[in-house]
């Protein structure tokens, strides 16, 4: 605890904020909603809405004025490219080393579970600074424990003993905070666990289970119709009794059919009056699981409505993205690149480089026209940065490569003026000529 105080946020077992859904509970938790996820295409759709444009956007590493050694060192060690130079390219160091988009669909999955921990791992620097070499993901499933600390930060994690390929026995692992990397969803209390953004969603994934399940039975129960078999003979026991035989063993098929006393009947009777269908009921929970994530976009389906509406909750969903990528560059910026300088450099002094990001959104920013405007009006100016930002946004060729090739261009072009030759691409300039020899 910090030096002064005198309280604590350290969550009692039988709090109010405490689960009350026991398959719910953690440890428990982590097999529900993995089950979820399997089997559920709604939820799924939900997970990869969420986190698809996260993944899809790109992340940088900002220099934010800290020293190029120190830029250079982040971006290697995170494989990012450094914002604002298209001319860097991760060196041959960096190979082996962490790649930020490999590790960010594990960050993600801190919104299925609650939480996500990671193992910060550093080289021995045996060949020179300390260098972050891997951050391994510490699965919710083999984590045993959570130690918290009276003023309610997470204070270590307890890994249960495992079982390597050779069939070894591992001893159980204590990992300090200082060598972790975590992330925690909607903490409702302060015990490292978080809450899973499908939360609201289970009660909506169970009953929407169980109406598919009735779904099944009513199509397989009334679909046909009910096979119905009338006697000849009200008082022939043995006659009823061979017509229930054939009506339960009746199914249809090429060869189906059934032989009868004269007088006798066989029909199959529908389902009279309204049919009550889980369907609609289906729909609904569907819908509710998607709006557990602001996700309402999923359950449009061109039934028609206010565009401006849809445009609306678009707007609130693309929000939501950007809030949870800002929070995982916000925990990165936090807790992972200032102990990367620090094993650097030896000393945990800044400014510090950035992760950030570009905008989520396909509407967000500037339109090359609008760009045009403001660049006529003179709110604008032509920089290296705005050109590489252009040409970022439009997937275009780097900045650097086509200019140094309309440089060289332009060269050719005044040398081929100047000596009245036609130069080819492949044939170099000749050499310059000393004053006062004659080239004859």
């Amino acid at each position: 605890m910090a030096k002064g105080e005198i309280g604590h946020a350290h969550a009692r077992r039988l709090s109010a904020l405490s689960e009350d859904n026991w398959a719910l509970q953690w440890p428990q938790s982590v097999r529900a909603y993995s089950k979820m996820l399997r089997e559920d295409s709604q939820a799924k759709s939900v997970e990869r809405a969420v986190t698809l444009p996260i993944l899809r956007t790109p992340w940088y590493v900002e220099p934010n004025g800290a020293a190029p050694e120190v830029v250079q060192m982040v971006a290697e060690d995170l494989n990012l490219p450094v914002k604002g130079d298209s001319t860097a390219s991760p060196s041959p160091q960096a190979i082996g080393r962490v790649s930020w988009q490999e590790t960010l669909p594990w960050i993600l999955k801190y919104l299925r579970y609650g939480h996500a921990y990671f193992e910060k791992v550093y080289s021995d620097g045996s060949d020179g600074p300390q260098r972050l070499v891997k951050l391994a993901p510490r699965l919710p499933d083999t984590i045993e424990k959570i130690n918290i600390a009276l003023d309610g930060g997470v204070d270590s994690i307890v890994q249960r003993a495992a079982t390597d390929r050779d069939g070894r026995t591992l001893d159980r692992v204590e990992l300090e905070v200082e060598r972790l990397l975590f992330f925690i969803f909607d903490e409702e209390r302060k015990d490292g666990i978080g809450t899973s953004i499908f939360r609201p969603a289970y009660k909506h994934w169970i009953l929407k289970d169980e109406f598919l399940r009735l779904e099944r039975l009513v199509l397989e129960r009334n679909g046909m119709g009910i096979p119905v078999y009338t006697s000849y003979d009200a008082y022939d026991q043995a006659d009823i009794d061979q017509g229930q035989e054939l009506v339960e063993a009746l199914r249809s098929g090429a060869e189906a059919g059934a032989s009868l006393k004269n007088g006798s009947e066989l029909k199959v009777v529908g389902v009279s009056g309204q049919l009550v269908s889980p369907r609609e009921a289906i729909t609904y929970h569907d819908s509710q699981i998607a709006r557990t994530a602001l996700a309402h976009v999923l359950n449009l389906e061109g039934k028609g409505g206010s565009y401006a509406l849809a445009e609306v909750q678009l707007d609130v969903f693309i929000q939501s993205l950007q809030s949870i990528a800002d929070y995982i560059a916000t925990v990165a910026n936090k807790y992972l690149v200032p102990d990367m300088v620090e094993k650097f450099t030896g000393e945990r002094v800044g400014p510090f480089p950035r992760v950030t990001f570009e905008t989520i959104g396909s509407r967000t920013g500037f339109t090359p026209e609008q760009i045009v405007a403001l660049k006529n009006a003179g709110l604008l100016i032509a920089d290296d940065a705005l050109l590489e930002h252009v040409r970022r946004r439009g997937e275009l060729p780097p900045l650097t490569p086509v200019r140094e090739a309309l440089e060289k261009k332009l060269e050719r072009k005044h040398l081929e003026e100047e000596l009245g030759v036609t130069l080819s691409a492949g044939t170099a300039p000749p050499p310059p000529q000393e004053q006062g020899v004659n080239s004859e």
